[in-house]
């Protein structure tokens, strides 16, 4: 896969681990809404936003909007890649080792609800990442898709203002597993889940 700047060497070797043969079929369906979504605003030479929405932004969400950017930046999409929920907690620790364990670079102010600098690539910005709501004032208001990555989300939010398109694209959330001796098993198979449907659907865009 050709990138605009080299990745991180520890979060190359992830994303060359990605099999697209694993999606299943009833899924490809779901990821081709997120497909046509995003094709469609580069045909009409319009910006690409993607706000990725679950209840608390913590976890399904959080790993939607970094893998989202990730696989942007790898396909030469300009893709802007948000997060947000129906209320702000904070980024969950487990997640955020997730993606420490696939290869990112992460530093954090600390507190409640830590601010995180997410590095994934060479020589490019890194992501600031934090719980927020899903109109918090550093998330677009106008002009992008909704993508709600959780049932709760998804039924719980009928209406989001600014929004052009809605996109089910809904993951289990590893929580159940907090505190088992799966935990960091089931939130590593979530996160490459979700980054493996998220290359996949960036994979089917024409520049």
């Amino acid at each position: 896969m050709a990138t605009i700047q080299p990745l991180l060497t520890s979060l190359q070797a992830t994303i060359e681990r990605l099999d697209f043969d694993s999606i299943p079929e009833d899924r490809r369906p779901v990821l081709r809404d997120l497909v046509d979504y995003i094709q469609s605003r580069i045909n009409n030479k319009e910006s690409i936003r993607l706000n990725f929405i679950c209840t608390h932004n913590s976890r399904r969400s959080q790993f939607s909007q970094v893998w989202a950017q990730v696989a942007a930046h790898v396909y030469g999409i300009e893709a802007f890649c948000y997060s947000g929920g129906t209320e702000a907690t904070a980024f969950n620790e487990r997640a955020v080792a997730s993606i420490k364990r696939a290869g990112f670079e992460v530093s954090s102010t600390g507190g409640e609800n830590p601010r995180y600098q997410v590095h994934y690539a060479i020589e490019t910005p890194t992501l600031a990442m934090f719980s927020k709501t899903f109109d918090d004032k550093s998330n677009p208001d106008t002009g992008f898709a909704a993508v709600m990555t959780c049932s709760d989300a998804d039924e719980n939010c009928p209406f989001i203002p600014g929004t052009d398109r809605r996109i089910p694209l809904r993951y289990e959330d590893p929580k159940s597993f907090d505190g088992t001796d799966l935990e960091a098993e089931k939130y590593d198979e979530r996160s490459m889940q979700i980054a493996t449907e998220l290359f996949y659907a960036f994979s089917k865009i024409r520049a």
